[in-house]
């Protein structure tokens, strides 16, 4: 008796398998290419917030540094303090108030301090005797001025400059930072009462009793971040103890 085995037609993939298989693998590899895009710039925003975010604390703490050295006169010499920039005859002649000290201009958006660094009994002999910051709400910078060398730019630069040449643009005006009256500021000065009381300096009296200053600066990031189509916006702020304007006066 003979065994027969019968064996089924084999059957391949039909045309119209194999387009949906390949639209299928399209599909998902159209996902993972996106994926992966996305995550690119994702990366790309989150390295450069962390740029602007050292940009910016490293300025905050160079302008303490520099702020909290305002009146250092270790020989306590009289009649050593220039006048402030911007004025034409600035860094050569006396200073016409000299009760402010190492403070010869304080205001929202401006600071001049002086120091005798080299203690040489003379202001503006050695470099970074003479230092004005100055906020400029139309340039979204911040600018610093030595010795009146000239405004350079210190944070962020000229509004409107070619992309990438500049990651932060300083906004204090926009984000509504202010002082105690409601105007726009950088800067803000305190006395020593407890609890301190908020100055305006406008007089000799103001000026001899500042004693803590604090510098806010709200910034956002030059570029648009990527995944959410906005600046990232951060604000820092430090305050600073001018203990040899306090001794000085």
């Amino acid at each position: 008796m003979n065994a027969r085995v019968s064996l089924g037609k084999a059957e391949g993939f039909t045309l119209v398998e194999i387009l949906m298989a390949l639209f299928i693998g399209l599909i998902l590899l159209g996902t993972v290419y996106v994926s992966v895009i996305s995550g690119q710039k994702s990366s790309a925003g989150v390295e450069r917030t962390v740029a602007a975010q050292q940009d910016v604390r490293a300025a905050l703490e160079v302008m303490a540094m520099e702020i909290s050295m305002a009146s250092y006169n270790p020989n306590f010499m009289s009649g050593i303090w220039k006048i402030p920039p911007p004025l034409s005859n600035a860094c050569a002649g006396s200073s016409a108030n000299p009760q402010y000290k190492g403070i010869q201009e304080a205001t929202p958006t401006s600071m001049t301090v002086e120091m005798d660094i080299n203690q040489s009994n003379t202001v503006g002999d050695h470099p970074n005797e003479i230092i004005r910051y100055v906020y400029s709400p139309t340039d979204q910078a911040i600018f610093r001025d030595n010795n009146c060398g000239g405004n350079l730019s210190f944070l962020g630069d000229v509004a409107g400059a070619a992309q990438g040449t500049r990651t932060i643009r300083v906004i204090n005006t926009e984000l509504g930072i202010t002082n105690g009256m409601g105007v726009p500021a950088v800067f803000r000065y305190y006395d020593a009462k407890s609890p301190p009381t908020e100055l305006f300096p406008g007089t000799a009296l103001d000026y001899a009793n500042i004693r803590r200053i604090d510098i806010t600066l709200g910034v956002e990031t030059e570029e648009v971040n990527p995944s959410t189509q906005r600046r990232r916006q951060m604000t820092y702020s430090t305050s600073v103890l001018v203990r040899n304007h306090a001794l000085n006066n």
